[in-house]
């Protein structure tokens, strides 16, 4: 009479199975084997995009029409706030956070609103104007041309 198939002699079987079956492909050589000559990698090149050459504009990050008198746009691809305290003083920021490192999503009534812990900053200058953020936002530095604003 033979004993019935149990799980645990199952599972042993294929463990002992996938091991010798993983030890066949194994290669052993008395030689030491080293490792192939890291290539040099080019970044990927986009298709019609040029690298900047140096001295070139850079592109905007904002129209300065689309920055309101006592507001501001957040520029998440870049996080960067840029504000307009007064009508013709530009202002920009680093749209994250001092206090955890989230990122500012809106501006409203003059400040700069971190909506993780709810820290709100001054549009003029970056400081905090209700914690638990401690620092103010670090600014960036702007040039204004005609209707564009791009960082300097």
């Amino acid at each position: 009479m033979t004993s019935p198939l149990t799980r645990r002699a199952a599972l042993v079987g294929t463990c002992a199975a996938g091991c010798a079956a993983l030890a066949g492909c194994a290669t052993y050589s008395s030689t030491p084997q080293t490792a192939p000559a890291p290539q040099p990698q080019n970044p990927p090149q986009n298709p019609g995009t040029a690298a900047p050459q140096p001295g070139a504009a850079a592109a905007p990050l904002v129209r300065t029409a689309d920055v309101p008198v006592g507001g501001g746009v957040v520029i998440a691809a870049q996080e960067i706030v840029v504000t307009q305290p007064t009508a013709g003083q530009y202002k920009a920021f680093s749209s994250v956070c001092t206090h955890q490192g989230c990122n500012v999503n809106e501006v409203t009534d003059g400040q700069m609103i971190c909506p993780c812990h709810g820290s709100y900053f001054a549009i003029a200058d970056g400081a905090v104007t209700d914690g638990p953020a401690r620092s103010p936002l670090p600014e960036k530095a702007i040039t204004v041309s005609g209707d564009s604003i791009t960082l300097a």
